[in-house]
C-alpha cells in the first residue's frame, strides 16, 4: 500500500483505523470545546461583572436553544454522510452537487430558526418557569441568539462539509481566531459598553459570523474534491431527499435529548436561583465530555460513510469498535479529571459557595455515567454512517425522553431532591445504551453481506 495514501486524511479507506480515527477527532472535540469555552466565557463575564442572576438567565436558555437547533445539525450530519459515500465511491461529481446543496440547506435552516424562535421566545421563557426576576433577561438574550442562527447553521454545515473530506482541522482553525474575537467582545460590551446579557449575545453573533465566513472563504479556495462556487449554489431535489432521510432522525435524535433536558431545566428552576446558577456553571463543563464523546460519534459516521460507500464492509465494522473504545478510554480520563478538580473548576464561573454546591452534585453524578453515554452516541453514529438514522432516533425517543418524562413525575415528583433529579441522566443512559447495543447488531443484519458478519 502507498504510505502516502494510507496517511491521507481525505482516504478514510486504508491506513490505521485508531490513529485516523483520533486524528480527525480530536480537532472536532477541540472545535467543540473551545465553543463551549467561549461560551463559558459569556457566563464568566456576567457572573464577574454582572451578577449570578444574568449568569442563572443565560444558562436557563440553553435547553431551547438546543431544542431549536440539534434538528437542524442532524440534517448536516446527513449532508456529511452523503459526501462521505460520494467521497468513498470516488464521485466528484455527486461531492459537489451535495456541498452546494447543504450551503442552501443551511441558510433555510437558520433563518427558519430566527423567525420561529423570535416569535415563540416569550412563551417559552413562560413555559419553563424561569423566575420572574430573571424572564426579561432571558428573553433579551434569546431574542438575539436566534437572529444569529444563519450563521451557527452555515458554519455548521460548512464544517459537515469539510468532515466529510475527513479535515476537522480547518474549521478549528477558523473557529480558534473567531473565538479570540468573541470573547475580546464579550468584555467590550459587558465591561466597557456596561451592556448585561445583550451584550454577550451580541458578542456570540458577532464571532459566528466571522467563523462561517471563514469557512466559506476556504471552500471557495479548496483545491480537494469539494471547491463552493456561487454560481453552482443550488438545490439538488434528489440529494436533498437523501440528505433529510439521513438527517432529520439525527435532527430528531438530538431534538429528543433537549426536549427530555427542557423538562428537566423546569425541574431544576423549581428548585431556585442557585440550582439554576449552579446547572449553567456544570454544564459548561459536563458538556465538554459530550462533544469529546459525540467527536468519536462523528467520526463514526463519515468512517463509516466512506467505506460503505467503497462496499468495505469489514472495515466499516472495525472502524465502530475502534471507536468505541477510544471513546470510552476518553470519557474515563475526562470523568476522572472533573471529578478531582471540579470544585476548582465551578468557582472559575462563581464563587457562591451554594452554587458550586449543586454544580458539583451535578458533576460528579454525570461524570460517573458518560461512559454509557459514549456508547450511545459511537452506535448511533456508526448507524447513520450505514444511512439508518430512524433506529437509533426511536431509540433515544423511548430511553432518554420516555424513562426521563416517567423519573420526573414519579421519583423525582415524590422526592424532590437535588441527588435524585441528577440520578436520571445516568439511569437513563443506561437503558438507552443496552437498547442502543441492540438496534445495532440489528443495522448490521440488514445492510452487510451474511458473509461479513462472521468477520
Amino acid at each position: 500500500m502507498n504510505k502516502t495514501k494510507s496517511n491521507d486524511m481525505s482516504d478514510l479507506l486504508h491506513g490505521s483505523i485508531w490513529r485516523k480515527v483520533l486524528i480527525f477527532a480530536l480537532p472536532l472535540a477541540l472545535t467543540s470545546v473551545l465553543q463551549q469555552l467561549f461560551s463559558a466565557a459569556d457566563v464568566a463575564v456576567l457572573g464577574t461583572f454582572v451578577g449570578k442572576n444574568s449568569m442563572a438567565a443565560v444558562g436557563s436558555n440553553s435547553p431551547v436553544l438546543g431544542l431549536m437547533i440539534n434538528m437542524f445539525i442532524g440534517i448536516s450530519v446527513g449532508a456529511n454522510v452523503i459526501m462521505a459515500r460520494f467521497t468513498g465511491a470516488q464521485d466528484k461529481e455527486g461531492v459537489g452537487r451535495a456541498a452546494h446543496t447543504a450551503v442552501i440547506l443551511a441558510l433555510l435552516s437558520g433563518i427558519t430558526i430566527a423567525i420561529v424562535g423570535n416569535i415563540i421566545a416569550n412563551p417559552i421563557v413562560e413555559i419553563l418557569g424561569v423566575p420572574e426576576e430573571i424572564a426579561p433577561l432571558s428573553v433579551r438574550y434569546l431574542r438575539i441568539l436566534f437572529g444569529g442562527m444563519p450563521f451557527i447553521m452555515l458554519y455548521d454545515f460548512e464544517s459537515a462539509i469539510f468532515r466529510s473530506q475527513g479535515d476537522t482541522r480547518t474549521p478549528l482553525i477558523c473557529l480558534a481566531f473567531s473565538g479570540v474575537v468573541n470573547v475580546a467582545l464579550n468584555i467590550f460590551f459587558v465591561v466597557v459598553m456596561r451592556m448585561d446579557v445583550e451584550g454577550v449575545a451580541l458578542a456570540t453573533v458577532l464571532a459566528d459570523a466571522l467563523s462561517a465566513a471563514l469557512l466559506f472563504y476556504c471552500l471557495k479556495k479548496h483545491e480537494g474534491l469539494v471547491r463552493i462556487r456561487l454560481s453552482e449554489l443550488k438545490i439538488d431535489i434528489r440529494i436533498t431527499k437523501s440528505i433529510l432521510k439521513i438527517g432529520v432522525p439525527s435532527g430528531m435524535q438530538g431534538m429528543v435529548f433537549s426536549i427530555s433536558n427542557l423538562l428537566i431545566q423546569s425541574a431544576i428552576n423549581s428548585l431556585g436561583t442557585d440550582a439554576m446558577a449552579g446547572t449553567t456553571a456544570a454544564f459548561n463543563i459536563e458538556i465538554m465530555a459530550y462533544f469529546i464523546s459525540n467527536a468519536f460519534g462523528q467520526a463514526a459516521v463519515t468512517f463509516v460513510g466512506q467505506n460503505h460507500g467503497a462496499s468495505n464492509y469489514r472495515r466499516c465494522k472495525d472502524v465502530v469498535k475502534q471507536t468505541l473504545i477510544l471513546n470510552w478510554i476518553s470519557m474515563i480520563i475526562f470523568g476522572v479529571s472533573v471529578i478531582v478538580f471540579g470544585r476548582e473548576m465551578l468557582s472559575l464561573f462563581n464563587d457562591d459557595m451554594a452554587v458550586i454546591k449543586f454544580g458539583y452534585i451535578r458533576l460528579v453524578i454525570l461524570m460517573a455515567g458518560e461512559v454509557l453515554n459514549s456508547t450511545i452516541e459511537t452506535l448511533s453514529g456508526g448507524m447513520r454512517g450505514y444511512g439508518y438514522s430512524l433506529s437509533p432516533a426511536i431509540v433515544t425517543l423511548l430511553g432518554v425522553c420516555g424513562f426521563r418524562i416517567i423519573w420526573i413525575y414519579t421519583f423525582f415528583k415524590f422526592n424532590p431532591t437535588w441527588i435524585n433529579l441528577m440520578l436520571v441522566y445516568p439511569v437513563s443512559w443506561a437503558v438507552t445504551a443496552s437498547m442502543m447495543v441492540i438496534a445495532y447488531k440489528r443495522t448490521l443484519n440488514k445492510v452487510l453481506p451474511k458473509g461479513e458478519l462472521l468477520v
